[in-house]
């Protein structure tokens, strides 16, 4: 009796845990390179028409990116809202897929040849 419940609580705990897991994590982030940009201009808005009438706005980007090593790259990606402008993103790219997820990050969080390469275009 003791050992069927202590084998319920283990199966219980490592389905929270797995649950956890899989909430906390971002799967399109996994095995992903990392680019990093910053937003600007606006988004090119796009309207698509579901199935039931409703009409859906994307905004897409199309920015010159730098990875850690400093080599650039042009990435065209979506987001479902207008991006802030002159934010930094992280943006996670797959071979086969492109973009396929991005996060807004602080310039003090930029790698310190990214952080040269974006000045540059600046100037």
């Amino acid at each position: 009796m003791k050992n069927n419940i202590i084998t319920c609580v283990w199966i219980v705990a490592v389905f929270l845990g797995g649950l956890l897991i899989i909430q906390n994590v971002n799967l399109n982030r996994i095995g992903a390179d990392v680019f990093y940009t910053q937003i600007q201009g606006p988004g090119k808005e796009l309207t698509n028409r579901i199935g039931n009438g409703e009409t859906l706005v994307r905004y897409e980007y199309e920015l010159p990116a730098v990875d850690k090593n400093g080599t650039q790259t042009t990435l065209k990606f979506t987001a479902d809202k207008q991006l802030r402008e002159k934010a930094y993103l992280s943006l996670y790219v797959k071979e086969d897929k492109g973009v396929t997820s991005y996060q807004e990050v602080t310039k003090e969080k930029l790698p310190e040849k990214v952080a040269e390469k974006l000045q540059e275009r600046k100037e």
